[in-house]
């Protein structure tokens, strides 16, 4: 029954993903589209306010994406959404990052949606490369809707050279293990990220993905 009424409900739902030059985004508009969604790629804060969910992808340096965002008018439309109409986000790796107050890439400023700061991966391991690329797990510290069905054994696929670290532990959904330990998963409230990329994690990807739909 639940997967009948998710069915019927899905080409109601209207999601945004916000392009801005910097990510996986047809890859990501794919997955979604198995679900029975119309996801529309925007470059227009309008569309940001009218949107039921919000994907934010990002792959590439912090500073340039901000960059973008500024000159694109996002930001302000983004916080609008976010914080006043609390419109559910996803982001996607730099995506989550830029949710952050600041990060070393370039020593730019996001968007200040979660009190965390973005550092550099530090591995002291010769057998651990940076940047992290590859299959690896994602241990949780609670339960979420956002991860019904992921296990211990769920893995997903990363890709990144730097990571957020949270002032607050309780914005802390997951954590990964890649010769230290790193946050992999944010929620607060209606504000979600994941360090991983979702549209590249095969089955695991797409559960999450759902998942995030039907929050």
């Amino acid at each position: 029954m639940a997967a009948s009424f998710e069915a019927a409900k899905a080409p109601a739902l209207r999601v945004a993903i916000l392009d801005y030059g910097m990510g996986n985004l047809h890859s990501v508009k794919r997955k979604l589209e198995r679900f029975g969604v119309r996801p529309q790629l925007t470059t227009d804060p309008d569309e940001l306010l009218r949107a039921d969910r919000l994907v934010l992808p990002g792959v590439g340096h912090f500073g340039k994406a901000m960059e973008h965002l500024v000159t694109m008018g996002m930001v302000p439309a983004l916080h609008e959404a976010v914080t006043v109409r609390k419109t559910p986000i996803l982001g996607i790796c730099l995506g989550m990052q830029l949710f952050a107050r600041r990060s070393e890439e370039g020593g730019a400023e996001g968007l200040g949606l979660i009190d965390a700061d973005v550092v550099r991966l530090a591995i002291n391991s010769s057998r651990l490369k940076v940047p992290h690329m590859g299959w690896n797990s994602v241990c949780a510290a609670r339960a979420s809707p956002l991860l019904e069905g992921v296990t211990r054994e769920t893995e997903f696929y990363f890709m990144h050279a730097y990571h957020l670290v949270c002032r607050d532990s309780g914005d802390v959904l997951c954590e990964t293990d890649y010769g230290c330990r790193f946050t992999s998963v944010v929620e607060r409230g209606n504000l979600y990220g994941v360090q991983f990329h979702p549209e590249k994690s095969h089955e695991a990807g797409e559960v999450l993905l759902r998942n995030f739909l039907y929050i």
